[in-house]
């Protein structure tokens, strides 16, 4: 047990560190948090991930491989999630200046086209979270670079061992994003019913997720 102990606990260290550091899924997750709520934020979470552990099925599975030497894979895949990202973010801007309008009054009618906006459900939270995660190619990258380090060819079987760390990462950064979200909410409860504060925080969640498909657009393999 002793032995046990001494082995994953750098693995265990450095997990944290990885899943309290500031990233594209921590301003996620803040940002549907402030904007939607703590349900939202927490399915937010949910989905962020259930697509990170697709990633590391793929890795286990040897299939995240041809995403880090294809350069056409690599950006297929990227491309599609620089649009998804995009599309997101424009849908929350428009939605924000729709619901401008029916706060002015203006319920029945179109505010410059703007249909009224839908309220976030908690399977379109998790939703978006699997697709934003699996859409990022860096992500799987991440997990074959990382993972592999703490992987001990003499306990064998390495693919079982793959999924179990990176299981373990997951649950992790499941605990840590989690804990964020219930702060995240409990500060947006003061602010609730002020609905200018409200738009602007919708324009600022719209701007965050065309800022992330930037940030996308310009990785590098």
């Amino acid at each position: 047990m002793l032995d046990l102990a001494l082995q994953y606990t750098p693995f265990l260290i450095a997990a944290f560190l990885l899943n309290i550091s500031p990233g594209p899924d921590m301003a996620y997750i803040v940002g549907q948090t402030a904007v939607h709520g703590r349900k939202v934020g927490l399915f937010s979470t949910f989905g962020v991930v259930s697509g990170a552990f697709v990633h590391v099925v793929a890795a286990a599975l040897g299939l995240s491989a041809i995403l880090a030497s294809s350069a056409l894979a690599f950006a297929i895949v990227k491309w599609v999630g620089v649009a998804y990202l995009v599309w997101l973010g424009i849908g929350a801007v428009r939605s924000s200046f729709a619901q401008t309008a029916k706060d002015a009054g203006f319920e029945n009618r179109q505010f410059d086209g703007v249909a009224s906006p839908k309220t976030v459900t908690a399977f379109q939270a998790w939703r978006q979270g699997v697709m934003i995660d699996v859409l990022n190619p860096k992500v799987a990258i991440f997990f074959m670079a990382f993972l592999p380090q703490f992987v001990d060819p003499l306990q064998g079987h390495g693919a079982t061992q793959f999924l179990i760390l990176g299981t373990m990462v997951n649950l992790i950064g499941l605990l840590v994003e989690s804990t964020l979200v219930l702060l995240v909410a409990a500060a947006a409860v003061r602010i609730k019913g002020q609905h200018k504060l409200g738009a602007w925080l919708q324009r600022a969640l719209g701007a965050m997720f065309i800022a992330l498909g930037a940030r996308l657009a310009i990785s590098q393999q």
